[in-house]
């Protein structure tokens, strides 16, 4: 088992907490790190259509046969037990209960209702740069890691890509999307979510969204929120700090994985990732997805936006702390250009909390510059730590 940086924090919290709620999306590693963790709970998948109906006829008896606790699994598929749950660790202080699922809005809303101040909810992303970097497996270039992309399957059951991600989207369609709300034509929302693929890293236009799929706006804002949900994309905002109305409002659009999105796309190798005309938009989705890594799986909140005006001058991503933003380009050269810095210094103009430029490019080393730091995708794990 390769090992997940998330692995400390359910350590240190399960001791202050009766409940461990674990989201992310399917095939993250969720059953496997918790299997490793809590080897002395029994395991229950409420995707089982036995242990399901069992639950749903009679919770009470269900649970009593766990005086301990257990994991239950895709727990969302069984909401009645969350208020029996409740009632049991209120009475109990020797019991503890692992709830696990791939559809945070579902289980989120169940959690809010029942078991609020008696849980903590944490995420589980695929790996992480900082995660897989101390394993065998290597990458020859950053195309290659783009196309892989980073979910485990892919690489302790040796799946290729080509076939991993066309399952895993006919999975999560016929299950995911079916299970959170009736989509009659799900053939239209498989379209929309290749049109959304065509769109990451640019700015969110739900109207030519909508129109291309032909489907109404408020249907795009509805299938949007369920991509979000399930933990396909997430929208990345824009930073308006003491800033006047001349920037832009509108989040970006980015995919949790960019293999996914390379599948998507119709993109088949790494050597097509090379020629995509798209390639530093693919590149910027690979890095703003490690910054979301290192703080998700640090149990923490991303608190990370981008800027952009209205002249089209930009800051790709800026981490937001207590002593003032800090910006970051991402470029997918492996050259390094003065150009690079052009946008930081102009922010660094009108934002005098800012003293740390970093570009973040395609190349192999870091360099330290007068202009800022130059730091390289393969060791952008060590500086994001």
């Amino acid at each position: 088992m390769i090992q997940r940086d998330l692995t400390k924090i359910i350590l240190e919290l399960r001791l202050k907490f009766p409940v461990i709620t674990l989201t992310g999306p399917r095939q993250s590693g969720k059953t496997t790190l918790l299997k490793s963790i809590y080897k002395n709970l029994p395991y229950i998948s409420l995707e089982d259509i036995d242990n399901r109906n069992m639950a749903i006829r009679d919770p009470r008896g269900f649970l009593s046969n766990f005086p301990q606790g257990a994991i239950l699994d895709e727990v969302q598929r069984t909401p009645d037990l969350f208020s029996y749950i409740q009632g049991i660790v209120d009475s109990k202080k020797d019991v503890h209960f692992v709830l696990s699922g791939s559809q945070n809005f579902q289980l989120l809303e169940k959690i809010s209702q029942s078991l609020a101040g008696r849980t903590a909810v944490l995420k589980l992303l695929p790996f992480s740069l900082s995660e897989i970097s101390n394993t065998n497996f290597k990458f020859e270039s950053y195309e290659d890691l783009i196309f892989k992309g980073l979910y485990p399957a892919i690489y302790d059951k040796d799946i290729s890509p080509e076939f991993f991600y066309p399952s895993y989207i006919n999975t999560y369609i016929e299950k995911d999307v079916r299970s959170v709300k009736n989509i009659e034509n799900l053939s239209a929302f498989s379209l929309f979510l290749q049109l959304c693929a065509g769109r990451t890293g640019q700015l969110l236009n739900l109207n030519s969204l909508a129109m291309d799929a032909g489907i109404s706006p408020n249907t795009a804002k509805s299938w949007l929120s369920i991509l979000e949900s399930s933990y396909i994309i997430y929208l990345l905002h824009p930073y308006h700090k003491n800033f006047n109305k001349r920037i832009v409002k509108t989040p970006k659009l980015y995919f949790y994985d960019t293999g996914l999105v390379c599948s998507l796309l119709g993109i088949e190798n790494a050597q097509q990732v090379k020629t995509y005309y798209a390639k530093g938009v693919l590149f910027e989705n690979m890095v703003i997805n490690e910054f979301y890594k290192s703080s998700i799986h640090a149990g923490k909140i991303p608190r990370y936006f981008f800027w952009q005006n209205k002249t089209k001058q930009e800051i790709d991503i800026i981490k937001d702390t207590p002593n003032g933003p800090i910006p970051f380009e991402i470029k997918s050269g492996m050259t390094i250009h003065e150009s690079y810095f052009h946008n930081l210094k102009y922010w660094k103009k009108i934002n005098d909390k800012s003293t740390d430029l970093s570009v973040i490019y395609g190349g192999d080393q870091n360099f330290s510059t007068s202009s800022g730091n130059i730091i390289s995708w393969r060791k952008l794990q060590d500086f994001l730590k």
